[in-house]
């Protein structure tokens, strides 16, 4: 029998000797048996296999696409990869209700013993943040230092290299200024995007004026912000302001990649744009879920430890907290949330343009 089609034993192939012999607990090696350590092992064990496996599909979606140019199916594999990562990170984070079982005192039982290893330490989730997009200038400082002071030269000088490559924010973004469709023959998508907004807002304003259940100090205040997000979002759809933004950190995303980006959320329904708009949904959930479990760990920390130093040296609570906000990497992609309006409102597609957003089939063609 040909070894490829030989019998396997689940203990083998699961490697589990080696797996369920790895909790080696500190507090029984220096004489004082902690219960919860065990808890505490297992479940960022745990994290580490589910990191592993996040890395495995964003290195299957960097890898399309590369190569997206001449394949948009490509799109599909991405959606469905990073649909296994959002259910990932669900886990994850229903994860810490599950250490959230273990009260303080539990944890301190054996919370000297681990100085100064800390989460922070974690080098796969380093690897993550990197391919997804995360860079230095971005990053909050750890004790002021860099985040990799705390691995070896070997593993800091595969984190500067890999910080060199494209990231799946870098490579979304050259994605989206491929984008067809924004100047097609006689429709500028820009220009009709920025009538419809006129008329929106002009409509907003007479609702806000003749309603009789405002008072007109609260007019005043609605038909404000009604105007400041007008002049948002002109100022937006205008490349020289929005390039200074880039400058100057407030945006990331280029100003065409934005544009596209909100021409696929407004058109979501045309057919040729629903992979896409499930793309660039997908990413941005991905994006937020990073985000609630980098709140829930903090808060999770809150209650263990309250405000005490971490054990690898940072702020603990606050870093954490922090962390969970100016981490972001997709963010641009939630600001487009800001510019959408209504489906009444949106400027009606050219026919041409429209068959060619719908995959249009003719008897005979």
């Amino acid at each position: 029998m040909e070894r490829k089609y030989s019998s396997v034993h689940y203990s083998d192939y699961l490697e589990l000797d080696r797996v369920l012999t790895s909790q080696n607990l500190r507090s029984v090696e220096l004489g004082n048996p902690a219960h919860d350590e065990m808890l505490f092992i297992i479940i960022h064990q745990v994290y580490e296999l589910w990191f592993k496996q996040i890395l495995h599909e964003l290195d299957s979606v960097l890898d399309n696409f590369h190569t997206i140019e001449d394949d948009e199916t490509i799109v599909g594999i991405a959606i469905a990869r990073l649909n296994r990562v959002t259910e990932i990170q669900k886990v994850m984070i229903e994860q810490i209700r599950v250490l959230d079982t273990m009260t303080p005192l539990d944890f301190l039982d054996f919370r000297n013993y681990l100085i100064p290893a800390s989460g922070f330490q974690s080098f796969q989730f380093r690897l993550v943040e990197i391919k997804l997009g995360l860079r230095p200038h971005t990053r909050l400082t750890y004790n002021d230092k860099s985040y990799n002071v705390v691995f070896t030269e070997e593993r800091q000088k595969m984190l500067k290299d890999l910080e060199t490559t494209k990231s799946l924010f870098d490579l979304v973004e050259g994605w989206l200024e491929r984008t067809p469709f924004l100047e097609f023959e006689n429709f500028n998508f820009k220009e009709q995007y920025l009538i419809a907004v006129d008329k929106m807002v002009e409509r907003e304003r007479q609702a806000i004026e003749q309603t009789e259940y405002l008072p007109d100090d609260a007019k005043l205040i609605r038909l404000r912000m009604l105007n400041e997000s007008k002049a948002y979002i002109e100022s937006s759809m205008d490349e020289e302001k929005h390039n200074e933004l880039v400058k100057n950190g407030e945006v990331r995303l280029s100003y065409k990649a934005t544009i596209a980006a909100l021409l696929i959320n407004l058109y979501r329904d045309e057919p040729i744009l629903r992979g896409p708009y499930n793309l660039l949904n997908k990413i941005s959930e991905m994006d937020e879920q990073f985000t609630m479990w980098r709140h829930r760990h903090s808060q999770m920390v809150m209650r263990m430890i309250g405000r005490k130093m971490g054990t690898g040296g940072s702020s603990g609570y606050e870093y954490l907290k922090k962390t969970a906000e100016q981490h972001q990497i997709f963010k641009d992609l939630h600001n487009i949330s800001t510019l959408m309006i209504p489906r009444s409102d949106l400027p009606i597609l050219p026919e041409i343009l429209k068959e060619k957003l719908n995959f249009a089939f003719k008897a005979g063609q």
